[in-house]
């Protein structure tokens, strides 16, 4: 599937030669003004790559790569600067970005940089996903032992390989979620955090908690709410894409989220 690429730039002229050279080359492009209308469009879909003008009228473009790597962060960034000195390029850097171009860039400069930004990306992937069939293997070699070979081949509470909660099932040797049988398309960090809704459930998991645990960092109540409920909007959206109207993840008010699934008989599982 052609990638998603975000452009982030508040003059149109740059905005229009970003998006015409990226289009050309078969990407998919969405292209805006500023960060809030950036973060705003993080929240309805998942990019591959983002492309950040540093001086932006509405938000400082550190800011803004700072609250992508927290919103997405699977997205590699690139940062776009005017500036005539590396200060803000290299700071960017330090930030997270993965690379740097200065205005006004040639065209094939912009085609390396986001070929190379995406090659990373899958690399990254490829490397997450190598780590993770290991330590699946690994668990799955260290619970074998002890296990009744003749037992019929059925989803158990005490399993650790699998988490099931009504009709949800978790896989957590091969990294996958399935719904009334059917796959969900799950970000890491989407997965992450759904199944540690269905682990901790029926309690409420409050957002600063979400944070700390699964996503491995500190932030502030109000930072904490509006980062998770991005995650939460996106994992929403994918659940009604193959199962209609579900309420899968409830919001209670003031206090966080709980997952509420129950199979065809009503007993919670």
């Amino acid at each position: 599937m052609p990638a998603w690429i975000l452009v982030v730039d508040d003059d149109p002229g740059v905005r229009f030669f970003l998006e015409e050279v990226l289009v050309r080359d078969g990407y998919r492009v969405v292209a805006v003004a500023g960060g809030r209308e950036a973060l705003d469009e993080v929240m309805k879909r998942e990019f591959d790559l983002a492309l950040i003008d540093l001086r932006l009228k509405d938000m400082d473009g550190l800011d803004l790569l700072s609250a992508l790597r927290q919103r997405s962060p699977d997205t590699v960034p690139i940062v776009l600067t005017g500036y005539a000195s590396l200060e803000s390029a290299v700071s960017a850097l330090r930030c997270g970005a993965h690379d740097y171009l200065f205005k006004p860039c040639q065209a094939v400069e912009l085609r390396e940089s986001v070929r190379k930004g995406l090659r990373r990306r899958q690399q990254e992937k490829r490397q997450r996903e190598l780590l993770q069939r290991v330590r699946g293997l690994a668990e799955l070699l260290e619970g074998e032992e002890g296990v009744d070979q003749e037992a019929p081949p059925r989803l158990r509470r005490e399993d650790p390989r699998f988490l099931r909660r009504g009709n949800l099932v978790v896989d957590r040797v091969r990294h996958t979620v399935t719904l009334a049988g059917r796959p969900l398309d799950l970000t890491i960090t989407e997965f992450k955090i759904l199944t540690y809704l269905a682990d901790e459930a029926p309690r409420v998991v409050s957002p600063v908690e979400l944070m700390r645990d699964v996503l491995g960092e500190k932030a502030d109540p109000w930072e904490a709410r509006e980062i998770v409920r991005s995650h939460v909007y996106r994992i929403r959206r994918k659940i009604k894409a193959i199962a209609g109207q579900v309420e899968l993840i409830r919001t209670v008010r003031g206090v966080g989220y709980t997952l509420e699934v129950t199979d065809e008989a009503g007993a919670d599982l």
